[in-house]
């Protein structure tokens, strides 16, 4: 499926704000987006006891954020180069604080040591992704 979607962007290459964009950075960017989500909404309902609301609310967060961000970026055409710096600055955040909250219970859950690096990715594909927008801003 993740070909196809590829395909598909680079038809519309040209209409993208960011030209020269490396299209197989963005969706290795998707992808990690796509597998931190799925991961936390796992995640989500695997603690129960004491601490499971904060970890239930941080991992379902994340899965939003990270849904919401790869949408974002597979609608090349609107991209915003301010908005996509502060989502994908905000997507690592809260990729970063899941994973934290995650590897509290890792021990005891290999679900949630699962989740935690599935943040972490996440989070340093963004950081590539956001490295690489900066250097393909026009230069105004």
């Amino acid at each position: 499926m993740m070909n196809m979607t590829m395909q598909m962007m680079e038809m519309h290459a040209a209409e993208m704000p960011m030209r020269n964009m490396d299209l197989a950075m963005m969706q290795e960017c998707i992808e990690a987006c796509s597998a931190c989500e799925q991961a936390c909404t796992v995640c989500a309902s695997c603690v129960t006891g004491e601490d499971s609301a904060i970890h239930m609310e941080t991992c379902m967060n994340t899965a939003d954020m990270c849904n919401t961000m790869m949408r974002m970026m597979l609608r090349s055409a609107g991209m915003h180069m301010e908005s996509m710096t502060a989502m994908l600055q905000a997507t690592m955040t809260q990729c970063n604080a899941c994973a934290e909250e995650c590897m509290k219970h890792a021990d005891m859950h290999e679900d949630c040591r699962m989740c935690a690096e599935a943040c972490r990715q996440c989070a340093m594909a963004c950081q590539k992704m956001m490295d690489a927008m900066t250097t393909s801003m026009p230069m105004g």
